[in-house]
């Protein structure tokens, strides 16, 4: 395989700070190269270099064997490279088609040729999507497929692929993922960067990893393992990811679940969560696990059942009232629901307790301070100060910046869906290792994840859900993917067939 694209001693300078440190990096035709490292390592700001976003300070960009200068993102198009960020970039008032064809339209459109031309390349990827529907009112998995027909309709012969799957449901990932498989048969350089090791190992030829600005190793997939890639990225194992769990040791009932019901979203589930207690939701996305949790922080109204809390009936209205009674919930978006982006640190982590530093209905932003600069150092948070805004932070540091808020509160249950969700492996370590002090302080905690090994890693148990209810609990002995898979996926085709009768 000949190299489409060759970056040579790649180097790039902000305001004296080394983003990059003279980086190697090539991409052959027809393959699949992955770009893994910590949050701040370096990828995306590579990634930028080869889209001609930002200029290097110095280095060689080399295509088809020409070295060359990239002016800006339209040449880097014009020349067959295309960027697919994490945060997608569409217009939402314009239509399907478009997007697609956005920055090439000609003063008098022709919408007929314009919506064939569309779906043409949309079903080439083998998605049903109306080319005339507002990009708006898509799902994040089709915005996703808008994104990669618009990199088709450019020719594009070197795609990067930036946290594609960090927020899509499992179904939609694996068809994202057959899509890659089908531009690598066809010939295309496609740089894929995630978190998601499973996916990396799955799909790719080969992996570089970076760390803190620097190329560590590049390596073909084949020949290596997870926890070598991981021991090379953060310098440990994957197995000392996870804080040992001795010195928690579960006490009384915090809340006990009885019998919820909202729809077929959550069907009849009971369960309790004892003080110094991690208890996992496990199950495939959509089986109803982030819909038990808003039912318990008063988010959705339950159509039937009932929840105590430390034995005494709960009555939530709405997730105030949920605060009140000091419970506490992460959510799986962050950016949308569990931090204010624009917001400064400081005012984000005192959101649950306000009440904490005002007097008189007067806030005291010097207590504010104090309180977020200790958070902030309990939690190893990165950042230049707690004045900074939220959106100023990596992914990681924002996750950290949504559980402060929560630990701040004090909680008595804290509810954790997908924690880790687009976060880097150092910043996991020590996310697990909060959760697991919060246990040991006695605290209950339930976690939502579809990382299968995260729950293994932190939960004492895990309760398996399939088509909103739980058909099964998984002691530690019996923490395997078999095992937890069998319920879900068994259950699951099974109460598909019931209903189909």
């Amino acid at each position: 395989m000949t190299d489409l694209v060759s970056l040579t001693g790649i180097r790039k300078n902000f305001l004296g700070v080394h983003a990059l440190k003279g980086v190697d990096f090539n991409l052959k035709a027809g393959e699949v190269h992955a770009l893994v490292g910590e949050n701040g390592a370096g990828k995306s700001t590579l990634m930028r270099v080869l889209a001609g976003e930002i200029a290097p300070t110095s280095g060689t960009i080399t295509l088809d064997g020409e070295v060359t200068q990239l002016s800006g993102p339209r040449d880097a198009t014009s020349r067959g490279i295309s960027v697919i960020h994490q945060e997608l970039a569409l217009a939402p008032d314009l239509t399907v088609a478009e997007n697609i064809f956005l920055g090439r339209l000609p003063g008098v459109v022709n919408h007929a040729a314009l919506r064939k031309a569309a779906s043409a390349i949309l079903n080439r990827l083998g998605f049903d999507i109306d080319p005339g529907a507002e990009a708006g009112t898509l799902t994040v998995a089709h915005q996703q497929v808008v994104e990669i027909a618009k990199a088709l309709s450019n020719n594009a012969r070197v795609i990067v692929f930036d946290e594609p799957t960090a927020v899509l449901a499992n179904s939609d990932a694996e068809r994202l993922l057959a899509i890659i498989r089908e531009l690598r048969a066809a010939g295309a350089g496609v740089v894929y960067i995630s978190h998601r090791l499973n996916e990396v190992f799955d799909l790719s030829d080969r992996i570089t990893i970076m760390k803190d600005g620097s190329h560590v190793e590049t390596v073909e997939t084949a020949a290596t393992d997870v926890d070598t890639v991981i021991a090379r990225m953060v310098g440990r194992q994957m197995s000392a990811l996870f804080p040992p769990k001795e010195g928690r040791a579960p006490g009384d009932v915090v809340v006990d679940v009885r019998n919820i019901n909202r729809g077929r979203k959550v069907r009849n589930v009971s369960f309790t969560v004892r003080a110094g207690e991690v208890v996992g939701l496990g199950g495939l996305v959509g089986s109803g696990r982030t819909e038990v949790a808003r039912l318990i922080f008063g988010a959705d109204r339950m159509d039937s059942g009932a929840i105590e809390l430390h034995g005494k009936p709960l009555r939530l209205s709405s997730p105030r009232d949920a605060v009140r009674a000091r419970i506490g919930l992460v959510p799986e978006s962050r950016k949308e629901q569990g931090v204010i982006l624009e917001a400064p640190i400081r005012v984000n982590t005192t959101l649950a307790k306000i009440r904490s530093v005002t007097r008189m209905g007067f806030l005291n932003v010097g207590k504010e301070r104090r309180i977020a600069n200790a958070l902030g150092a309990d939690m190893r948070l990165k950042a230049s100060s707690v004045e900074a805004p939220v959106s100023s932070l990596s992914g990681g540091n924002q996750q950290k910046v949504a559980l402060a808020k929560w630990f701040h509160a004090d909680c008595e249950l804290l509810i954790l869906d997908e924690p880790t969700r687009g976060v880097d492996v150092g910043a996991k370590s020590e996310i697990y290792n909060l959760i697991n002090d919060l246990a040991k302080a006695g605290k209950a905690v339930l976690v939502i994840s579809s990382e299968h090994q995260e729950l293994f890693g932190i939960c004492d148990r895990i309760l398996v859900m399939a088509e909103g209810a739980i058909v099964g609990e998984l002691d530690e002995d019996a923490f395997t993917e078999h095992e937890l898979l069998t319920l879900a996926m068994t259950q699951s085709a099974r109460d598909r067939d019931e209903a189909s009768q």
